[in-house]
């Protein structure tokens, strides 16, 4: 199979992993686990199944200076990312949140620019702006809970757009020295140290709360993340980016069809514009 065709597979198998990601955590936020308590054993979960992956598998240690440098990227790169996420899940609802990461294309757009010299293609642009415009729809929309409208978990989401975005520049920098399993291995335990100081760390809940806290990190953390990783090494950064906007269309669907959530129709329409920039994307005949 072609190089390229491989990569599409893995990126979507990513967003089908990320898409999930909504609906189980307002699970875990409806019985009272905080925000800060879900995306620290989201953490903790991907965190353990790396260390165990690149124990496994990779012969090739990290230099110090380069973990240092992973372990601090992932205070920003995980600890803020997961955290801001939980609280735009919980202030603005899921479907919202995983539609509000999708601003990340533009910054990829732009990092990729800047650090790889990837051209940009008049087709690219117009597709991450048609994913922009959607992304704007359903914020002033009122998101997914109109009837609970927060500004505060918009710029939640927003925020989870810039962490997010970040990740494909610096992966792809690192991607050729390290393997995968020992990049994030040590970007989690960055972010587990961060979010662990931020709070109390609580253990003590009921066995089927364990089981929703613990999906997290094996679907949306480890899982995802080792299908982005492969992606990465086979189609640009841009082009990742942008095929990931089936993310927010699979979390709108399973937050709607199991969680009630629901859509204004400019909400809906946001989603459908989010959907077309994907349908455009892979239509491009331009090479990677």
């Amino acid at each position: 199979m072609h190089q390229a065709s491989l990569g599409y597979i893995w990126i979507l198998l990513a967003a089908l992993c990320w898409s999930l990601l909504g609906i189980v955590s307002r699970v875990c936020l409806d019985a009272g686990v905080l925000p800060l308590e879900t995306a620290f054993w989201r953490a903790a979960v991907g965190c353990l199944l790396f260390l165990i992956h690149a124990a496994c598998t990779d012969g090739r240690s990290v230099k110090l200076g380069h973990a240092l440098l992973f372990v601090l990227f992932g205070a920003w790169g995980v600890g803020i990312f997961f955290a801001s996420l939980q609280y735009s899940i919980r202030l603005s609802g899921g479907a919202t949140a995983v539609i509000l990461l999708y601003t990340a294309p533009v910054w990829v757009a732009l990092f990729a620019r800047l650090f790889f010299r990837e051209r940009i293609s008049r087709r690219k642009w117009l597709s991450m702006g048609i994913a922009l415009a959607g992304t704007a729809l359903v914020s002033f929309s009122g998101g997914s809970l109109p009837e609970h409208a927060s500004p505060a978990g918009i710029a939640w989401g927003l925020l989870a757009g810039l962490c997010y975005a970040s990740h494909y520049p610096f992966y792809r920098w690192w991607q050729a020295r390290y393997s995968t399993a020992s990049i994030y291995a040590l970007m989690l335990l960055g972010g587990l140290a961060a979010l662990g100081l931020s709070m109390p760390v609580r253990t003590d809940f009921p066995p089927q709360i364990w089981l929703w806290l613990t999906l997290p990190g094996i679907l949306t953390c480890y899982l995802a993340y080792v299908c982005y990783g492969l992606a990465l090494r086979r189609i640009s950064l841009v082009r990742a980016a942008v095929i990931c906007n089936l993310e927010p269309v699979l979390g709108t669907l399973w937050v709607w069809l199991f969680r009630d959530e629901n859509f204004l129709p400019a909400g809906w329409l946001g989603s459908a514009l989010v959907l077309a920039s994907v349908v455009l994307l892979s239509a491009d005949p331009e090479k990677d």
